[in-house]
């Protein structure tokens, strides 16, 4: 299954199918905050992240996440990847620190993955 770039509102359904796809009930996401896409799937972030560069996005504007699309709330995203880790910007870690990088990203898969609640 190929990555998916997503501009617009994707349904469990298809959600889930990515997930089986890759790591069963993970998915993993890069979001593009500048631009406003995601790139889902793939076997690790970098896979997403390297489409995400292609279509047009930017390095710094690009971090990676975690979606479980069984789950709801705060517990179907994580704000973890390796793609994440830049002391150049300020992330020391794999986690996404900046708070408004957090809620970009929140906002960008509240707006692409409705089912999710979060």
């Amino acid at each position: 299954m190929e990555i998916l770039i997503v501009r617009e509102p994707i349904d469990e359904k298809a959600a889930q199918e990515l997930a089986q796809a890759w790591h069963a009930d993970l998915l993993k996401g890069v979001a593009d905050i500048r631009r406003g896409v995601l790139a889902l799937g793939g076997e690790w972030h970098i896979d997403a992240n390297n489409v995400l560069l292609a279509d047009g996005s930017a390095q710094q504007d690009v971090w990676g996440f975690n979606v479980y699309p069984a789950q709801r709330g705060n517990e179907a995203i994580e704000y973890i990847s390796l793609i994440n880790v830049r002391p150049a910007q300020g992330n020391r870690s794999m986690t996404v620190v900046d708070e408004s990088i957090r809620m970009s990203i929140n906002m960008l898969v509240q707006r692409y993955m409705l089912f999710l609640n979060v």
